[in-house]
């Protein structure tokens, strides 16, 4: 992955252990190692867990926020650390979550545009300050704590 491009599904399928259904980043925007990351997820209504959240007020569950801007962290850790998950049998798992906050509902329809940023690392540890917003409003903000563990 370069800094200066779109990266794509099939980069982001080589940098995630995720699969559909649980696969939430559909594209990465910008890329810039040992510093940020932004991507979007387009929800759709689709999605499975619509099929059962709310009938007739469909709403993406606050926990799929959270493991959204999640996998887009665990993308930044893998490219900055230069680990591809099933090649070197390496995973990041999320270890915590601090300041978490719903501001906005995600509805079908909506671009979730998200934003990830490093505020610490150590040897198998990241933290990261991130945000989901659809548009101008803020959807979520949370800061995540992400461990590293090799199988």
């Amino acid at each position: 992955m370069t800094e200066d491009r779109s990266i794509t599904v099939s980069d982001i399928l080589e940098h995630l252990p995720h699969r559909y259904p649980f696969l939430l980043v559909d594209r990465v925007t910008e890329l810039v190692k040992g510093e940020r990351i932004t991507g979007f997820k387009n929800v759709t209504i689709n999605e499975p867990f619509f099929q059962g959240l709310f009938p007739g007020h469909p709403i993406m569950p606050g926990v799929l926020l959270v493991e959204a801007v999640a996998q887009l962290a665990g993308i930044l850790a893998f490219s900055t650390r230069g680990i591809l998950p099933m090649r070197d049998n390496y995973f990041f798992y999320l270890a915590g979550t601090d300041k978490t906050r719903f501001r906005s509902p995600v509805v079908p329809g909506d671009r979730l545009d998200m934003h990830a940023q490093i505020t610490n690392q150590r040897s198998s540890t990241m933290r990261f300050a991130c945000a989901a917003q659809v548009g101008d409003r803020i959807a979520c903000t949370t800061h995540l704590l992400c461990a590293g563990r090799k199988l």
